[in-house]
């Protein structure tokens, strides 16, 4: 892997912001059917959500402003994954897309998860 790649795959602000762009993309095409709207309408408060916070959070004004907003992307990648699961069982048609953005929900769950467990290592110490 050439440094290059090596950037783009920790990238997470862009990683975030492709999260969401995907996700719009997807809801373009699921067919706008009354149990579709809600949960697609929700799906992209929460993907957007994600990389808004996780920018916010590189912002923060301090440690615990920090920790907030990435646990608040860790929270909105979880809703994302719900409401994914949820379209995904009345658009079996779209199961490959949508099994891609659950797989990358799941993934940043982790991270975020991640991050907020080694803060908090970092700084009891």
């Amino acid at each position: 892997m050439n440094k290059t790649q090596n950037t783009k795959k920790y990238n997470l602000e862009g990683r975030t912001f492709l999260f969401s762009k995907n996700t719009r993309e997807l809801i373009r095409k699921i067919p706008k059917k009354l149990d579709n709207m809600d949960d697609c309408r929700q799906l992209i408060r929460s993907s957007g959500s994600v990389g808004a916070n996780y920018i916010e959070a590189n912002e923060s004004l301090g440690k615990k402003d920090f920790l907030m907003r990435v646990r608040i992307c860790r929270k909105e990648a979880k809703e994302s994954t719900y409401w994914l699961k949820l379209i995904y069982i009345n658009n079996l048609n779209f199961n490959q897309e949508i099994n891609i953005l659950i797989k990358e929900s799941i993934e940043l769950t982790r991270i975020f998860g991640a991050i907020i467990t080694k803060y908090k290592k970092i700084n009891s110490l």
